[in-house]
């Protein structure tokens, strides 16, 4: 067997992992992966200006690919900065790699320059974190790092490399080598039997399609369960465009913050609940006394701990959830079990209806649900779109419509402010391939725009087009609500305008190599969002549209899902 480098070899297994784009910025412990690289030539790299902004754009590649992210960084603060990027793939069951360097390993106990030991920093928000200590385990690590990121309910992994590991020659042969299986958990066909048993016999029944449908790519089975047996469909934030929200089983989101009046008022009328991949995340929720009632609960989730780790539930089923949902349809089809829309169909249909909120302001400054009814109604359902945490998110999951699966990204339990610029960057890179003229639109609010703003510069050195829509009321909105309407009485170090207006966000992208324009009222937003398209294909970079909305405006929220708080006067 030849001989080689061991970064080539490394090289080599990412390329037969199917990664074709990475995300870094070199250093001076991490230059032989580097060196590995260039002789390769064949891997594109972007160099962020900010660790964690590799990690969120490897995040954004993923969750539009369905495949394993790759960011990569020097030894000391680079993984330092990258452990909110892991935190936030943590979380949302994103599968990304981050790739580290280190110090020698015969200085590692010395306290040597930007020696840290990342590993153990890492290990609580990842589902492996290595130190490569030979160098003949390189190629087997990376290979098991990409197995264990896909495998159960994805997630991130880590590997760091010593510097002297990385200089090393290795015996391998390519040629022969291949990823490593990854299996998906199988239904255990009795607890298929009952489910099915359990639906057929529910009279108000409800799907709630989580991340997890999107993540096993088990949309299509969805809906083809829903249709044979006319069940509505639910989804989760995570879940969100698993189904086409025009659909007419689609049942809208339930929750004490992202959620739809109608989405609420159906899942309390419900008796049964199948969750697919769902985690019960606390913002879905609510009080749980009110969420559980007496309805039955079946969850279905690929992780065995997961099942009962916020409620027991009436019955816990360990799977796939494109393998069950295929086991489930094949069951009820061998009983002719199919049946025609009946009276609860046609009852969330007629909640649907009526039970909405208003959109169609007029008012300036701009209240942010005409933005969403501007954003609905002008952008196709082929768009991708990325949003991060704050009151535009709640808006936005309120408003805003899915219609395919992961076309709609949004870190749902992190929440890091400053992910969308970079995910942007992420998912525009990841459909270079297979849809390179997708439009691509973060929302995104003031602050949070500011907190990984210097990744315009990668949007214009690479020539990455996307649009940003910034809702900006010169505050932090969503603190501001809650330190005002959550007992605390207070508006506390939460305003952050200043001078006449404050920020000039239009001359930040300026500053970039970027355009942007400002939005005053709500009848220039639709002429805006043309220029804006019209501007990122002429300069294929990112391009901005800041809306001025109402500066204390309120999303509907509440500590139950039967007791949310209407802010604006409901249709």
């Amino acid at each position: 067997m030849p001989k080689i480098p061991v970064m080539q070899a490394v090289v080599e297994v990412l390329k037969s992992e199917g990664v074709d784009t990475v995300f870094g910025c070199p250093g001076a412990a991490i230059l032989p992966f580097y060196q590995a690289m260039e002789i390769d030539g064949t891997i594109e790299h972007l160099i962020v200006r900010h660790e964690e902004g590799a990690t969120h754009m490897a995040d954004g590649w993923s969750r539009t690919t369905g495949d394993v992210g790759v960011a990569i960084g020097t030894s000391g603060p680079a993984g330092t900065n990258m452990i909110t990027g892991l935190y936030t793939a943590r979380a949302d069951s994103v599968p990304i790699l981050c790739v580290t360097g280190q110090a020698v390993s015969t200085k590692l106990h010395q306290e040597a320059f930007q020696a840290v030991d990342i590993v153990e920093i890492a290990k609580p928000v990842t589902k492996w974190a290595v130190q490569v200590k030979e160098a003949a385990q390189a190629p087997w690590i990376f290979r098991e790092a990409f197995r264990i990121a896909r495998s159960g309910r994805p997630g991130p992994v880590l590997i760091d490399l010593p510097l002297d590991v990385q200089k090393q020659e290795i015996e391998w042969d390519s040629a022969i080598d291949a990823p490593l299986p990854v299996t998906r958990a199988v239904p255990h066909g009795p607890r298929v039997e009952r489910a099915l048993d359990l639906l057929l016999a529910a009279e108000r029944p409800l799907l709630l399609a989580g991340g997890g449908v999107i993540l096993g790519e088990a949309h299509e089975e969805l809906l083809e369960l829903a249709e044979y047996l006319q069940v509505p469909v639910q989804a989760t934030l995570m879940g969100k465009g698993a189904v086409d929200e025009d659909h007419p089983l689609y049942a809208g989101m339930t929750g004490i913050q992202t959620s739809q009046r109608y989405g609420n008022a159906s899942f309390l009328e419900s008796d049964l609940v199948l969750a697919l991949g769902a985690r019960f995340g606390d913002r879905h929720t609510g009080d749980l006394a009110t969420y559980r009632g007496s309805r039955t609960f079946i969850h279905v989730d690929s992780e065995p701990t997961q099942i009962g780790r916020v409620f027991g539930p009436d019955l816990g089923i360990v799977a796939d959830t494109k393998l069950f949902l295929r086991a489930i349809i094949d069951l009820a089809r061998s009983r002719d079990a199919g049946r025609g829309a009946g009276e609860w169909v046609a009852r969330v249909q007629e909640l649907k209806a009526t039970l909405t909120r208003r959109e169609d302001f007029a008012d300036v400054p701009v209240k942010a649900p005409r933005v969403f009814k501007e954003i609905n109604e002008f952008y196709g359902p082929d768009t991708y779109f990325v949003t991060a945490i704050g009151l535009y998110q709640i808006w936005s999951g309120q408003h805003q419509k899915a219609h395919k699966p992961r076309h709609y990204q949004v870190c749902g339990q992190a929440g890091p402010l400053g992910w969308e610029i970079p995910a942007a960057i992420g998912v525009k890179k990841a459909l270079k391939h297979t849809d390179p003229g997708a439009e691509v639109v973060g929302i995104v609010g003031d602050y949070s725009f500011q907190f990984l703003v210097e990744e315009l510069a990668v949007g214009a050195q690479y020539d990455v087009p996307f649009v940003l829509i910034m809702l900006n009321n010169e505050y932090l909105g969503l603190i501001r609500m809650a330190e005002d309407h959550g007992g605390y009485d207070m508006e506390y170090e939460v305003d952050i305008h200043y001078d006449v207006n404050g920020s000039d966000n239009v001359k930040i992208m300026e500053a970039y190599g970027c355009s942007g324009v400002r939005v005053t009222e709500p009848d220039r937003i639709r002429e805006s969002l043309e220029w804006a398209r019209e501007e990122a294909d002429r300069t294929s970079r990112p391009v901005l549209v800041e809306i001025m909305i109402e500066r204390e405006g309120n999303t509907a929220n509440g500590v139950s899902i039967a007791a949310v708080r209407e802010f604006e006067p409901v249709p």
